[in-house]
């Protein structure tokens, strides 16, 4: 990730801000605030602004004044239990607004949580960066044959560099081809004096989805962790999760004792159906109990092994 010396000054002038507030903060998040921490080749994530912490949970759900005497435990049991039995408007009650840099195709994906405010880049008002997000060797890999939204092995060798090749050759490319249209190249300068250059928000339906964007997006805590949930599983799409685990981090920094109940109940605790509630108590009891007894299909059976341990008794 590279930033220009006036993104950089810019954050070194934001970061020498001393303002004083009567208002609660995290010592932990003002340390990195404004701070560009990277992401992929180059792209970024930066908190520019913040709202509450952990105390600003446990107000909403006693709906009281100040921090009293409670004790950190005390108000810890109450995030838990909070968090344990889903009541999730106290978790609306904290904001957090990020600056994002990111490719284009991570973005389409990204805006489908239609649970935040968004700003984005305009490339009608302005050119984009040329800027495009290559893959390392370790992520560029095949299809999964078992799971169509997936990858599956790691390309090798001529293949690996043939297709490295073809995306950094195709954006290069097709950037180009914007900036012939444009009549107008990335730092500004015209190409041919005299000429009118198609209009910004036409040529830029030739860039490739590699190309970044960038963009502010606010939320509360509580749809974070919702997104943070589905982003930072491993299941989701490398791309995606790299930005999801670095904003995991901030929010371990934010409200650490919110992240504790999220991490334990929500992203390392297991969801069970009534159904799959009764086979595990009849585990537990010592009890035989068979698939086809279960009333659960293959693929609910499977999951259930799984998340407890019995691999041995996964059915192929």
């Amino acid at each position: 990730m590279k930033l220009t010396k006036e993104q950089t000054q810019e954050i070194k002038d934001q970061q020498l801000q001393v303002n004083k507030t009567k208002r609660v903060t995290a010592p932990e998040l003002e340390k990195i605030l404004y701070e560009a921490i990277p992401i992929l080749d180059h792209g970024f994530i930066r908190v520019v602004d913040y709202m509450g912490d952990d105390s600003s949970v446990v107000q909403a759900a006693r709906v009281s004044y100040g921090k009293g005497t409670k004790k950190v435990s005390t108000d810890s049991g109450l995030i838990k239990y909070l968090m344990r039995h889903w009541h999730s408007t106290p978790f609306e009650m904290c904001e957090i607004k990020y600056h994002v840099k990111l490719p284009i195709f991570i973005a389409r994906q990204w805006i489908r949580h239609r649970t935040a405010n968004v700003n984005e880049y305009s490339a009608r008002y302005s050119i984009l960066d040329k800027e495009f997000y290559l893959p390392e060797p370790e992520h560029l890999a095949a299809q999964s044959q078992i799971n169509r939204q997936g990858r599956g092995d790691v390309l090798k060798g001529d293949q690996a560099k043939k297709v490295l090749d073809l995306l950094k050759n195709d954006a290069e490319q097709t950037y180009k081809n914007y900036e012939e249209m444009l009549n107008e190249r990335y730092d500004g300068t015209v190409i041919e004096e005299g000429k009118s250059g198609l209009a910004r928000e036409l040529a830029r339906m030739n860039l490739t989805l590699n190309t970044y964007t960038q963009w502010y997006w606010k939320t509360d805590l509580l749809n974070l962790m919702n997104f943070l949930r589905l982003r930072a599983d491993r299941h989701a799409q490398y791309e995606i999760r790299a930005y999801a685990d670095a904003m995991l981090d901030t929010v371990k920094k934010w409200v650490p004792i919110t992240y504790e109940a999220f991490m334990d109940y929500r992203v390392g605790g297991t969801e069970v159906s009534s159904k799959g509630k009764t086979v595990i108590q009849k585990m537990i009891s010592g009890e035989k109990i068979s698939i086809e007894e279960s009333g659960l299909s293959k693929r609910e059976w499977n999951e259930l092994m799984n998340a407890f341990g019995l691999r041995e008794k996964i059915v192929e």
